[in-house]
């Protein structure tokens, strides 16, 4: 089975294997590309909501990763989904394909290359220059915003 993000909507990805997807992928969809929703679930496509146990473990895996600022609740829950129902995740984010390898969850990517591995984001002040390894509104030290850095 596969989860299919908004991209395979967006670039009319085609596959014969069983689909599921997320209310909330088509609340983003507009015009041809929600039609097209429709039509994949008029046909077939499983609609799927995620228990909350594991969307709050995927917000987990993403806070370890330092990718919980960039997922949106779309992202997470999609992410879920296809944990739960141990699918293939189709998309062709970065930081769901980063968060999504955190949780042993395989991706197939439709329109770029696919991540090579697993990062673990570091965070580091734009004012005095510290590095934190989680995600922070702010500089606990001098109050400057956060930027996410690679780690490599």
């Amino acid at each position: 089975m596969q989860i299919l993000d908004s991209s395979a909507f967006i670039h009319e990805y085609h596959t014969d294997e069983r689909t599921a997807s997320i209310p909330m992928v088509h609340e983003e969809l507009e015009g041809e590309h929600a039609y097209r929703f429709d039509a994949m679930e008029g046909s077939g496509m499983r609609i799927h909501v995620p228990d909350a146990e594991t969307v709050e473990r995927v917000r987990r895996a993403a806070g370890d990763t330092g990718d919980a600022g960039t997922l949106s609740e779309t992202d997470g829950r999609l992410i879920a989904a296809a944990f739960e129902l141990d699918a293939t995740l189709v998309t062709d984010d970065y930081a769901m394909q980063n968060v999504a390898d955190k949780l042993g969850v395989a991706v197939h990517v439709i329109a770029r290359d696919g991540i090579d591995e697993t990062r673990e984001w570091t965070f580091q002040c734009q004012g005095c220059g510290r590095e934190f390894d989680e995600d922070r509104d702010r500089c606990p030290v001098c109050g400057s915003d956060l930027s996410r850095k690679n780690p490599a």
